[in-house]
């Protein structure tokens, strides 16, 4: 079949089966995004629009997608984009992808912030996001809290540029504040928030050469290696989040479920908090440790 005579059905069946051939994940998805990408239109457009031809420049450069994901490139960094909390973000090789079990985070400090507006109507409520990334976490607090003082930190100011992209897109440039900071070293003790959330590195360092190509080898090192046992920047929260709590205030990190226990463990050592608890996921794994300062 000459090139000017495919059209979306065929090329989407031939592509699927040339994936699964190569052990791709989601042969199917894959071909749809990228077909949807490079088309400019919607995975749902695709399946109304199954019979339509396809030109030969369309095709060329779908094929050059799919020697991409070949090679293992995710596909949020083909396409640039990545939904989380029913939101687009824009990603790139300078920002991790944010997961799908990241949503708790957001869910269980929206929970948070709103019992205190609830509680403290006249006070407005405030939350740091540590390792913001594509700022996806921070922005969709913002979303949702149109009152809340939201600030993001970063020590990658490349992650900090996409951050504050996906701000603008959302018409929320004026409401969360990107700050170039290695955890909280540009802040000082007079900026406490109500609730400080991370999504931390914390692939263990031991582990790192076995993560698949998809994240070892495209997603940025820094925002995945946590150290010995992954446990090194979650520590370091323990011991510097208080200092930058309000009386009340929560600290949040996700982790690998394996690291829920030992984590619980240090938060206890430190004295530092009064009250600790388990989130888990919506695969009902241990996510999330939740602690809370006197």
């Amino acid at each position: 079949m000459s090139p000017q005579k495919w059209i979306i059905r065929d090329l989407l069946a031939v592509t699927t089966d040339y994936l699964r051939k190569k052990d791709i994940d989601s042969p199917r998805l894959c071909a749809e995004l990228l077909l949807a990408h490079q088309l400019k239109t919607t995975r749902i457009k695709l399946y109304l629009d199954f019979d339509q031809p396809l030109n030969e420049r369309d095709i060329n450069e779908y094929r050059s997608l799919i020697q991409r994901r070949l090679r293992r490139e995710p596909v949020q960094y083909i396409t640039g984009v990545q939904e989380f909390w029913s939101m687009e973000f824009s990603v790139g090789p300078q920002v991790l992808i944010p997961r799908p079990e990241t949503e708790i985070l957001v869910e269980e400090t929206l929970s948070i912030l709103k019992g205190k507006i609830n509680v403290c109507e006249t006070t407005k409520a405030s939350v740091l996001d540590v390792g913001t990334g594509s700022g996806a976490i921070a922005i969709s607090v913002a979303k949702e809290l149109p009152e809340a003082d939201v600030w993001g930190c970063d020590v990658s100011a490349d992650a900090l540029e996409i951050a504050m992209s996906n701000a603008r897109r959302y018409g929320l440039e004026n409401r969360v504040r990107f700050i170039e900071s290695d955890l909280f070293s540009s802040f000082d003790d007079s900026q406490l928030f109500d609730a400080i959330v991370s999504n931390p590195p914390y692939i263990p360092a031991e582990d790192y050469g076995a993560l698949p190509p998809e994240v070892g080898q495209y997603e940025p090192r820094t925002a995945l290696d946590g150290g010995e046992q992954g446990l090194f920047f979650i520590n370091k929260l323990i011991l510097e989040a208080k200092a930058f709590l309000k009386p009340g205030g929560r600290l949040l990190m996700e982790m690998a479920p394996f690291q829920t226990a030992k984590t619980m463990d240090l938060i206890a050592q430190t004295g530092f908090y009064t009250e600790q608890k388990i989130i888990k996921d919506y695969s009902h794994k241990e996510r999330v440790v939740v602690a809370r300062k006197p």
